[in-house]
C-alpha cells in the first residue's frame, strides 16, 4: 500500500510542471527572435539572417503577429545582396501545458534590392515549449507562396518554398 501512495505522489508531482506552466493570457504581448549565420571557409563570402515578431493575444488561444525577416549576403561575385519580408500573421494555439502547438496562416510583401517586389501568403504551423513563466523556445513551418496579384495566387501555390525558423519568445 506505501509503494502505491508512493508512487501516486511521484506521479503528480512529476505532471506538476505541466498543470503549472504559464500561459498567455487575453491582451498580453509576445516577442520571438531568430537568427542565423553562414560564411565560407576562407571568410571572404557569407551571409546572416534575421527574424522577429510581436504578437498580441486577443483571447487565451488566438494570436496576431507582426513578423519582419531580413537577409543579407555577401561575396566577390555578388557583393550587398540583401532581401526582407514584412508579414502579418493570425495563429491559433493548443493548450497542452508547457507544450503550446499552433496552426495559421500569415500574408506579407517580400523585397530587396535582386528581388522583385511581390506578395506571398503562408499557411504555418509550430510549437512554443515553455521554459520558464514567459519565457519559450519555439519552431515554425511556412510554405510561402508568392503572386503578383490575387488572381495569381491559385496557380502560384504549387511553386512555394518551406520555411523553418527555431528561436526564443518572451511575454508580457
Amino acid at each position: 500500500m506505501n509503494r502505491t501512495r508512493a508512487f501516486l505522489v511521484v506521479s503528480l508531482i512529476s505532471l506538476l510542471p505541466v498543470v503549472s506552466a504559464a500561459q498567455p493570457k487575453e491582451g498580453e504581448w509576445e516577442l520571438t527572435l531568430t537568427g542565423s549565420g553562414t560564411n565560407s571557409n576562407d571568410f571572404d563570402a557569407g551571409g546572416f539572417g534575421a527574424t522577429g515578431s510581436i504578437g498580441y493575444f486577443l483571447t487565451e488561444d488566438f494570436e496576431l503577429l507582426l513578423r519582419q525577416s531580413f537577409i543579407y549576403a555577401n561575396s566577390d561575385e555578388e557583393p550587398g545582396q540583401y532581401a526582407a519580408s514584412t508579414r502579418v500573421a493570425a495563429d491559433y494555439h493548443f493548450d497542452l501545458g508547457r507544450f503550446r502547438p499552433f496552426i495559421g496562416a500569415n500574408l506579407g510583401i517580400a523585397y530587396g534590392n535582386e528581388i522583385d517586389e511581390t506578395g506571398f501568403a503562408a499557411p504555418e504551423l509550430g510549437a512554443k515549449f515553455y521554459v520558464k513563466e514567459q519565457t519559450f523556445l519555439f519552431a515554425l513551418a511556412e510554405y510561402q507562396f508568392f503572386f503578383d496579384d490575387a488572381s495569381d495566387a491559385d496557380e502560384a501555390f504549387d511553386d512555394g518554398v518551406f520555411v523553418y525558423s527555431i528561436g526564443i519568445g518572451f511575454s508580457w
